[in-house]
């Protein structure tokens, strides 16, 4: 698809598997798309060979995606800033672009997790950075980097407290084999975003220890119970997390061999260390650090969830994954819902 001259400019920070996989979506929509990234190999493989050879071998990428280790040339014709870096490396690359940010060019982000440490949701994160004035949006969904980059059928959603710029963004990532759907709920859709990875470990584990199909089907859908429970303690709509940013990525992460965090359980109940595990996944597993931050959110809002906690207890090494079943099928039986769910 040639570019077109209407169409905004896009800078996409962050040359991993889901940034290369996002710009080349963009780039293919006709957009002009600069992918920027830290590693000069990445970028070299890119320009030279017109693939990621590292994170995404064997799929070519358009010839008119340009890619830098300039953050400056990236960020000097955008119209339009789609941050995809890892959660602990977001706060960096967002005061590392707000000096070189162009006056018109909102801020994107389609990163999944909490602030390390402080536990803070993504969007607080960038409008303390940014400043209020900058429209803001969350890009969120089931997704594997793999599939967007070859062209599969997807769906997606962009959440954000300003609709015309959620428009914006949606509109660079929809197309033939792409859908993007809009919303007003950022911190039901981060919270979504950011939970299901945990939960993923958990399905792993079942299905790393053999425990078969249906304690797959139990923990996900009691997973997505826990996610609705602290969502409604933080304010999020209860729609976000039944739709795309919810259910749909809980899902797909949950079942999909693609997952880090997926592979991550698997190994677990296989028997092998975390670290080995994370040494052989070969890249970021935002669970490990996630698990403690929503955590953090749930005792702030007094909210109880036993699958998430024994996720992190087993993450950190107190628990083995064999001790922490048997603590979930040792709690008292109940009515699924005692009240209502949001009661």
């Amino acid at each position: 698809m040639t570019q077109s001259a209407d169409k905004p400019a896009v800078a996409v920070l962050g040359a991993g598997s889901w940034g290369t996989a996002l710009a080349a979506l963009i780039a293919r929509h006709g957009y002009p798309t600069v992918l920027w990234g830290r590693d000069a190999a990445t970028i070299a493989a890119i320009t030279g060979q017109g693939e990621n050879t590292r994170y995404l071998p064997g799929i070519p990428l358009p010839g008119s995606l340009r890619a830098t280790t300039s953050l400056h040339e990236a960020m000097a014709d955008a119209d339009l800033v789609l941050v995809v870096v890892p959660s602990h490396a977001f706060a960096e690359t967002l005061r590392a672009l707000a000096p070189l940010r162009p006056p018109h060019a909102g801020v994107a982000w389609a990163t999944k997790g909490f602030e390390p440490g402080s536990g803070r949701f993504l969007h607080e994160v960038a409008g303390e950075v940014l400043g209020d004035d900058v429209p803001l949006a969350v890009v969120t969904g089931p997704s594997f980097a793999k599939e967007v980059a070859q062209g599969l059928p997807t769906a997606l959603t962009v959440h954000s407290d300003d609709a015309d710029f959620a428009q914006q963004v949606a509109d660079a990532l929809h197309g033939p084999a792409f859908r993007a759907y809009t919303g007003d709920d950022m911190r039901g859709a981060e919270l979504g975003g950011a939970m299901k990875n945990v939960l993923a470990v958990a399905t792993g584990v079942a299905d790393g220890m053999g425990l078969g199909l249906n304690a797959r089907a139990g923990l996900i859908t009691r997973g997505l119970n826990e996610m609705l429970r602290l969502n409604n303690a933080i304010g999020g709509q209860p729609e976000t997390l039944m739709g795309l940013a919810g259910l749909g990525d809980l899902v797909l992460t949950c079942t999909g061999d693609l997952s880090r965090n997926r592979r991550l359980g698997l190994a677990l109940g296989r028997g092998q260390s975390i670290g080995d595990a994370v040494r052989e996944i070969g890249q970021v597993v935002e669970s490990i650090q996630t698990a403690d931050e929503v955590m953090r959110q749930a005792d702030a809002h007094s909210v109880e969830l036993p699958i998430t906690s024994n996720v992190r207890d087993v993450l950190h090494g107190d628990i083995s994954p064999a001790e922490g079943l048997k603590r979930l099928m040792a709690r008292e039986q109940k009515a699924e819902y005692p009240q209502s769910l949001f009661g």
